[in-house]
């Protein structure tokens, strides 16, 4: 393989952190899971980031420590969902690597967050899950407006119909051939 990283973005469900994590074990590389890495600087959450400073501080926090990962050869990096719609993430991205798209269709997506209370994104002003319908209807807009981004990936690779590990395989071999 030519490229020493590989960016996994996608929506929140899209799969990123699961796939990436098998996918580095399976070629042998590094894992990194930028949400992760943030909430351990912090010591908090993702959600209560957000919550308590923000997410104009959670972006800059985001794009710190993607500069600071990016240097790392032969890794699987998983991006949060909306990493590379801000500021200049998708040129660091770009520059260091190839960007993979797993792309969800939103009902996939919803069916995934259904249950998860930890997506500072879902939230209502009130700090409730949203409804069905608000959820969907926040995934369509938000998918719509970072399709931009989404769109200057390297590759698009669809985790709708396989199971996890049919997906990594399909996934490893082509990035072989491709990437």
């Amino acid at each position: 393989m030519k490229t020493k990283r590989l960016y996994l973005a996608g929506f929140m469900g899209s799969g990123k952190s699961t796939l990436g994590l098998i996918l580095a074990n399976k070629i042998g590389w590094d894992f990194f899971d930028l949400d992760k890495l943030i909430e351990a600087k912090f010591g908090m959450k993702v959600v209560d980031i957000f919550r308590e400073f923000g997410e104009d501080e959670f972006r800059k926090a985001e794009t710190d420590t993607l500069t600071e990962v990016s240097k790392h050869d032969d890794s699987v990096i998983s991006l949060g969902g909306g990493t590379i719609a801000y500021g200049d993430n998708l040129k660091i991205v770009k520059k260091h690597g190839k960007l993979i798209y797993l792309s969800s269709s939103p009902e996939k997506i919803l069916e995934r967050l259904k249950f998860k209370t930890d997506r500072p994104l879902f939230q209502t002003t009130s700090n409730v899950n949203a409804t069905r319908e608000e959820a969907m209807a926040k995934i369509v807009s938000m998918l719509e407006k970072r399709k931009p981004y989404y769109s200057q990936a390297d590759l698009e690779f669809s985790t709708d119909r396989m199971s996890v590990g049919r997906s990594v395989e399909l996934l490893a071999k082509i990035i072989e051939r491709k990437l």
